[in-house]
């Protein structure tokens, strides 16, 4: 099977699982169908599913199958839509295409996507806490309820998101050096990542060292995809890249790109890339699928 297969297959998969998770929450009666509407609109907009993938694909290194890692997966994806829905606002980046559509906003209106952020973050929590889910101990759930919100809050994704917003509504700082701008993005993109691998690598038969080689890797390809989709930015169309793009240099984000330069940015790329390489050599075979995984994202022109 190739892997742009794989990918696919896996995000039917997780798309499925969304789909009848959003059905059943809101034919309960109890989300109103506005909110409803909205919070399907977010979610079920297609994308590559890349971080549910990742908790899935790390599991299998270590034993564990897809069922066992379904819902955690589901979980981390309802965080990473939420945090399209903000991010996507005026009052943040003020995008109005997303995924090749309208942004949440776009399509009904500001309060109500905030609302289906809200919704989506809350339900994330519910889902990867929920007592029915007997395939995965209770310990280490709540193990992961809590890094999963570390990864997705004030010390991780959320906190990345005010830095940049500091930077572009503050102007602040002056002059973002290069680690200003790698803690930014280690936060905003890697920690979500990094809780992807961690996770799959906890609900399998990992052991700590591996578990610290499976979070250190996460980073890097965080990292990795973060600077392909700067790349992006300045390389892409829109139509190919389901989003506009150019934003960056036209309001003046500090970038990697933008301080490095294209060819030096390309070349940071593939530093990246060999160091995310070499966290998982120990791994051996089983391990491929997360090799190409990097490749991917490295390579990816949407």
């Amino acid at each position: 099977m190739t892997f742009e297969k794989r990918l696919a297959e896996r995000a039917g998969g997780i798309e499925a699982g969304l789909a009848d998770m959003l059905a059943g929450k809101s034919q309960s009666g109890l989300v109103p169908e506005r909110l409803a509407g909205a919070m399907r609109h977010a979610v079920m907009a297609g994308g590559k599913r890349i971080r549910p993938f990742l908790v899935i694909e790390s599991a299998a290194v270590f034993g564990a199958d897809a069922d066992a890692a379904m819902p955690i997966a589901m979980a981390l994806e309802l965080v990473h839509c939420y945090s399209l829905v903000h991010d996507d606002l005026p009052s943040m980046d003020n995008d109005a295409l997303r995924r090749g559509q309208p942004t949440v906003w776009k399509a009904y209106d500001e309060w109500t996507a905030i609302l289906a952020g809200d919704a989506l973050l809350t339900l994330a929590f519910e889902v990867l806490a929920d007592p029915q889910n007997t395939v995965v101990s209770p310990a280490v759930k709540l193990e992961l309820v809590g890094e999963l919100a570390k990864a997705s809050g004030g010390r991780g994704m959320v906190g990345g998101q005010c830095i940049d917003l500091e930077a572009d509504k503050l102007g602040k700082p002056a002059e973002p050096s290069i680690r200003h701008i790698e803690r930014l993005q280690a936060l905003k993109t890697g920690a979500l990542f990094r809780f992807a691998c961690l996770a799959g690598a906890r609900i399998g038969d990992a052991t700590l060292s591996e578990q610290h080689a499976m979070t250190r890797f996460g980073e890097k390809l965080g990292a990795a995809f973060q600077l392909a989709d700067d790349l992006l930015d300045v390389e892409g169309e829109a139509a190919t890249v389901g989003k506009a793009t150019g934003k960056d240099a036209a309001a003046g984000k500090a970038t990697l790109i933008g301080l490095l330069g294209l060819e030096a940015a390309r070349a940071r790329l593939a530093e990246i890339e060999a160091a995310a390489l070499a966290e998982i050599a120990g791994l051996g075979a089983r391990a491929d699928v997360l090799r190409e995984t990097l490749r991917f994202a490295v390579a990816r022109r949407r």
